[in-house]
Parts: C-alpha cells; sequence; structure tokens
C-alpha cells in the first residue's frame, strides 16, 4: 500500500509528489495519458507566467536553477524603461510605473517577481525530481472509481486496483476524482467559448497584431500564424464539444475582426471558457483536491498554474506529517482554510477582466477607466502586485502574534556568509531564523529535534527582526523585533510542529 495515490501527472500533481516525497511518504501518480508530449505545451501555446510564491516555492526546493527557458524570458522589472510587464483584461501595465518600494518586505536578495516558462519544461522538471525521490509515475491509467474506509481508499484505473492511506485529484478541470468523490463544484458559467490555434493566415496583413478588443470579441496575435480569439457566446461552442474546423475558425474572426480574412490552413485548436467554479472543500475524508481540480477560471493572465503549485506547496509537508502522525490536531483542514480564499480572490479576479472585456458600452466605459488608473503609478502597482501574487497571505488566526510578517512569505534573507533562507529550505524542514544567536530560543528549538532546524547570524538586511519562525512551505508563523516573548513562539509552533516531548 502506498502512502498516497495522486490522480494526474500535470505540473500540480507532479509537484506535490515531489513535496510528499522529499518528505519520505511513498507516491504513485495514476495519469490518463499515455504521452506527456502535447502541441498544446509547446511554445507558444505552453508558455505560462510564474507568479512570486510560485518562483519562491521552487527556489526553496532547488528547482528553479534546472529551468533554462526562464533565463531567456524573463518578464521586465522596474527600471527597464517602459516595457510592457503584464495586463489586466488585455489592459497592459508597465514596468516604469510599478513602485516596489511600497513592497517593504522584498529584499534586493529576493528572487524574481514574475518570469515567463515553457509548461513542458516544468513538467520534465518535476518529472525527473519526482522519479529522483522514488515517486512511482504510471501512464495511460485513468482512474474510474474508488472507494475508501476509516483507513484508506482503494483506487479502480481499467482491470486494475491500487491501494494508498489518501487519495489527491490533481486531475484537472474535469476531476474523475472529484466528481466520484462527491465534491460540490458551485460557480457562475461562461460568458465566451475562447480559442487557441494555430494557423495559415492567407492575408495576415487584414488582422492587426498585438490585442485587439473590438465590439463582437477579442483576438489576439502574438506570433504569425498564432491565433487566440474571445467569442462572447455564453460558452455555447465549447460545451457544444463540437469538432473545431477551418472554416469555423474562419468564421469566428471575420465576426470578431469584421474583415473577409482567410484561413487557408488549420494546425493546432482547443477551446476555453470563462467558467468559474470552486470546490466547497478540498477534502472527503481520505480524499482532498488540489489545482484544477479544486477550482478553475478563464486562463487571463494564467494564474491557474500558479494557483494550484501552490495548493501542492501548502498541501503537501501537511499531508505528509499527518501520514506520518506527526501532525498537530487541525494542520491537514489549515489546507482548506488557507488555500480555499486564495482561490476564491483568483477566481473574482478573472471574473473582474471578464467583467470589462464584454462588448457592450458598459464595459468599454469601465475598461476606459481602468486604463486610466492602471497608467498611474499607484494603479500599475496595485494590478502588479496582485497579478504576481506579492500580497499573498494566510490568515493566521491570531497565533503568532501581530507582527505584520506572520502569514507572509519569509523575506529572502541573506546572512552575512551569503548564503539566503531561500536556500536553507531544500529539504523542507521548518527553520527558526535566530539573528541575536538567542540561547533561550536555541535551548527551546533543540527540543523539536529534525522537525524545526536552528539558523543562526547576522543577515545583510534583518528588517528590524531579531528572529522568525519558519513552515516548511517558507510562510512566518512567528516573529519578533526585539523583545522575544518565548511563551509566544512556543504557542505558534505547537499549531504547525508536534510539540516535543516533556523532559523528564
Amino acid at each position: 500500500m502506498k502512502d498516497v495515490i495522486i490522480s494526474g501527472a500535470g505540473p500540480v500533481g507532479l509537484f506535490l509528489a515531489c513535496e510528499l516525497a522529499l518528505a519520505k511518504c511513498s507516491v504513485l501518480i495514476l495519469e490518463k495519458a499515455a504521452d506527456p508530449q502535447s502541441p498544446l505545451k509547446q511554445l507558444p501555446f505552453g508558455m505560462r507566467g510564474l507568479s512570486a510564491p510560485t518562483i519562491e516555492a521552487l527556489y526553496r526546493r532547488g528547482l528553479l536553477k534546472e529551468l533554462e527557458l526562464h533565463k531567456r524570458v524573463k518578464v521586465p522589472h522596474a527600471g527597464q524603461g517602459p516595457r510592457q510587464a503584464g495586463h489586466f483584461a488585455g489592459i497592459p501595465f508597465y514596468s516604469d510605473n510599478i513602485d516596489t518600494s511600497q513592497w517593504k518586505y522584498r529584499l534586493p536578495s529576493s528572487t524574481d517577481t514574475s518570469l515567463l516558462t515553457e509548461m513542458q519544461e516544468i513538467e520534465t522538471v518535476l518529472v525527473r525530481r519526482a522519479e529522483t525521490l522514488g515517486v512511482e509515475i504510471r501512464r495511460g491509467l485513468a482512474i474510474t472509481d474508488f472507494h475508501q474506509t476509516a483507513n484508506g481508499v482503494t483506487v479502480e484505473s481499467a482491470e486494475q486496483s491500487f491501494q494508498a492511506k489518501w487519495l489527491v485529484g490533481c486531475d484537472g478541470s474535469r476531476s474523475v476524482v472529484r466528481k466520484a468523490g462527491g465534491f460540490e463544484f458551485a460557480g457562475t458559467e461562461p460568458e465566451f467559448t475562447g480559442y487557441s490555434t494555430q494557423v495559415d493566415i492567407a492575408d495576415p496583413e487584414k488582422l492587426s497584431p498585438g490585442r485587439n478588443v473590438t465590439a463582437r470579441g477579442m483576438y489576439l496575435q502574438s506570433q504569425p500564424g498564432y491565433l487566440i480569439m474571445q467569442d462572447f457566446d455564453g460558452g455555447a461552442f465549447h460545451h457544444a464539444e463540437k469538432p473545431i474546423t477551418p472554416e469555423h475558425v474562419q468564421a469566428v474572426i471575420r465576426r470578431i475582426s469584421n474583415t473577409d480574412v482567410t484561413i487557408s490552413a488549420l494546425h493546432i485548436a482547443t477551446t476555453w471558457t470563462d467558467r468559474a467554479r470552486q470546490a466547497t472543500t478540498y477534502r472527503n475524508g481520505r480524499v482532498l483536491l488540489a489545482g484544477d481540480a479544486a477550482h478553475i477560471h478563464a486562463p487571463l493572465g494564467g494564474q491557474g498554474l500558479n494557483l494550484g503549485l501552490g495548493d501542492a506547496m501548502n498541501l503537501g509537508w501537511k499531508l505528509a506529517a499527518t501520514i506520518q502522525e506527526k501532525a498537530p490536531e487541525g494542520l491537514l483542514d489549515s489546507y482548506y482554510t488557507e488555500r480555499y480564499p486564495i482561490g476564491v480572490q483568483v477566481l473574482d479576479w478573472s471574473r473582474a477582466q471578464v467583467g470589462i472585456m464584454r462588448p457592450d458600452p458598459d464595459a468599454r466605459a469601465l475598461n476606459a477607466i481602468f486604463r486610466d488608473l492602471m497608467n498611474t503609478r499607484d494603479g500599475a502597482t496595485y494590478i502588479a502586485g496582485r497579478v504576481w501574487g506579492i500580497h499573498t497571505h494566510y490568515d493566521s488566526g491570531g497565533s503568532g502574534g501581530e507582527h505584520p510578517l506572520v502569514g507572509h512569505s519569509v523575506p529572502n534573507f541573506e546572512l552575512e556568509d551569503g548564503i539566503t533562507i531561500g536556500g536553507l529550505i531544500h529539504d523542507g524542514q521548518g527553520i527558526l531564523l535566530d539573528f541575536d544567536r538567542n540561547p533561550s530560543l536555541k535551548t527551546w528549538v533543540d527540543n523539536y529535534g529534525d522537525y524545526i532546524r536552528y539558523v543562526s547570524g547576522k543577515a545583510k538586511e534583518q528588517l528590524g527582526l531579531s528572529a522568525v519562525l519558519i513552515r516548511p512551505d517558507g510562510f512566518i508563523v512567528w516573529a519578533a523585533d526585539q523583545q522575544v516573548d518565548l511563551l509566544a513562539v512556543k504557542e505558534a509552533a505547537a499549531k504547525w510542529f508536534v510539540a516535543p516531548a516533556p523532559v523528564p
């Protein structure tokens, strides 16, 4: 029997498997596709923007350095001139308008706020790491059903069955695990059908380059022959599941662009919508959901991948601690209480973009106002902070004291020897970072053994802090400016780590 079976070998399932295996759990991934290669994962369809929390997560596990593509296509940062750094509903914001001084906890040693990479490369890196850690990946096996008991889950796939203590559905928007598990999937229906296509255009000069919002929808030519469209048909064509023909693509682009452009060949095509739904709980007994299995929304701004990888980083260490009976009461439940609100924010962010992209006068009026606001320094900084996940925060529920850093990702402190805190979390341990070498903190944390690693020493920039307690996923659960309250750090630690046995 495995500790965990994961349904789905996409980036979310693979990253979760890596987190579990890092904590010495046995993991089996079942993936319905026999071949992991897909034209839709290649450039430019497979390009994805990575947000700050995702970049930090990959860095904290030593994976960022393995991504080669990001070194060539970094998203521009402030100070590099008026270059587009992203968009909201197709409205661009620019690097020279972003006031990074408003993000006071981002240090010079911080990772990038955003990067572009390729879906295929992410999966390749994660497969390599998962297999190195002993994860078993079996392709061409779709989960058809499962049943659970108080002690485990039996998974059915074709003529085979597999057993594990836990099952996690990372099997996408049409998740079999979610459906078979009886999870409610609440939300809103779509307003458009989106198309991603590779075509031959006989008369490309009839279409304007870049993103074009028209009275009937939107089309985007990112490169010659690569055409993305939004047709506000209520998602009718996508849900009809009809074949996508060259004639249909031509009819849609002609209607949206109000031209008589001719599509002479269709090479690749897929559809998508702005349907926005979220599971009302992420756990049913020994079955959990992560990624698109737990929440779906329009891929506007590319936040879906980041949201899913954040789920995996949050869930991995908590589930591992639960399996190994090293989890305080309620630790696994905190996966839902922390990640569900983040999902709500992303779905609403997607809905807001659709709201000002509609081809009607009200939306055009709102679009003009947003365009003006995003051309201001504060407006661009706010949008960039949301798009890049700078302000990602977990509600501590009052534990950890009142310090503003509690619940936030730990700044990438650089110690005087040049080692960064992000580089010290590769093995997935908790860390007590003690800038002042407080002997009482050292004595206390030694009782936790391998659960919490003690790191001491001055940093080049300490932000006025004397000590911080960091979870395995890199989020701060306690922080002290000057005076260390030992009782407060003990109370904070007890929520996230198994308390040490009393000393005789």
